[in-house]
């Protein structure tokens, strides 16, 4: 009988010693140049220590213009590397399997923050977006790719391919932002073709046994479920992945469609013939009693975003005591510095309500 403390094997890749994912965080702590901070290797390597089988990274960002946040991780240059590398190291010697989120912000990369103006897959008004012409969608895949050679080059175990959350894969997904009539665009076939051709390329450019896995917003951000659940189906058919993670803001929840309601949002992933792909989910996973429940659920691994920033050690202390009550909201400053998160991490959840305390 598996439990959430029980080891998790993938087609390629180590073996996670537990069912815990650290989910990939933003916090806004690198470097402006996107080399890896003190405070960043601190707050990770804490989770690693505090028993996550899988310590993921924030949202890195393959592109200097893909840069959707000030302090953001970056993997798009060779000067990322000696960072990374120190902090692949360190995951890993803490018994945590070490993988680097890969990521473009798309039309949500600002250009207060990049210098340049942002693209999309179509022109885009709301953000002042342009459009992508099709010879910088493939130099997108190779940078893409690229920075998938750097995590491994730097000792990663793998890496995840962000394509949720409305960031620029997610944005080639939606009909809503993609208006193209070209091969990327129209049918759901040709508006996933980006990250399916970002697939291929990473499993020909690294090695065999490298992890890849794949994030996936199921609803929201122009995304239709069918769509979503299209794409799933694909990603396990093909079996060029290692597992998918779907961010469904709250595990429990129905969808948003009205047609689609009367049963959960989560069950339209966990009844897919997944093959070898092991599913694992986000969203709203606090208390110890919610890790059984989501994991009861069908999925092989469940993902902790704020219950880890809350405890850095959750699965440690979920082991020790399965009734554990973690901390209630707001957080004090005090607890979240504890916590291993530095005071640009702090102020950036401050903007979080309800879940700082006030001083």
């Amino acid at each position: 009988m598996n439990s959430l403390f029980s080891p998790l094997d993938f087609k390629r890749g180590p073996s996670m010693k537990n069912r815990f994912m650290l989910a990939p965080l933003t916090n806004l702590q690198s470097h402006e140049d996107g080399i890896l901070s003190d405070e960043e290797f601190h707050w990770l390597a804490m989770r690693a220590k505090g028993g996550f089988g899988l310590t993921m990274t924030c949202a890195a960002h393959v592109q200097e213009i893909g840069q959707g946040f000030p302090g953001q991780l970056g993997i798009f240059a060779d000067k990322h590397v000696d960072g990374l590398s120190r902090l692949a190291s360190k995951i890993k010697a803490e018994g945590s399997v070490s993988n680097c989120q890969l990521y473009h912000g798309g039309m949500r990369a600002p250009e207060d923050v990049t210098g340049c103006r942002p693209v999309c897959p179509s022109v885009n008004e709301e953000t002042g977006a342009r459009a992508l012409e099709t010879v910088e969608i493939k130099k997108l895949i190779e940078d893409f790719v690229s920075a998938a050679v750097r995590a491994e080059k730097a000792g990663f175990d793998g890496v995840e391919l962000h394509g949720a959350h409305g960031y620029l894969l997610c944005q080639f997904f939606s009909s809503e932002t993609n208006h193209r009539d070209d091969e990327y665009g129209g049918s759901w076939e040709n508006r996933s073709r980006l990250l399916f051709e970002i697939i291929d390329g990473v499993r020909e450019h690294c090695r065999d046994d490298f992890m890849l896995g794949v994030r996936l917003s199921a609803e929201r951000f122009g995304m239709k479920l069918d769509d979503s659940v299209a794409i799933a189906q694909k990603l396990c058919a093909d079996g060029n992945i290692d597992f998918l993670d779907m961010s469904l803001w709250d595990v429990f929840k129905e969808p948003v469609e009205e047609e689609k309601q009367g049963r959960s949002l989560l069950s339209y992933f966990s009844e897919i013939d997944r093959k070898e792909v092991r599913l694992g989910i986000a969203g709203k996973i606090r208390t110890p009693g919610e890790a059984e429940k989501a994991f009861a659920s069908g999925v092989d691994w469940i993902m902790l975003g704020r219950a880890a920033i809350l405890h850095h050690d959750f699965p440690k202390l979920m082991a020790n005591d399965p009734s554990f009550e973690p901390i209630e909201l707001p957080a004090s400053r005090e607890h979240l510095a504890k916590e291993g998160l530095s005071q640009k991490f702090i102020d950036y959840m401050n903007g979080w309500k309800g879940f700082v305390a006030e001083q």
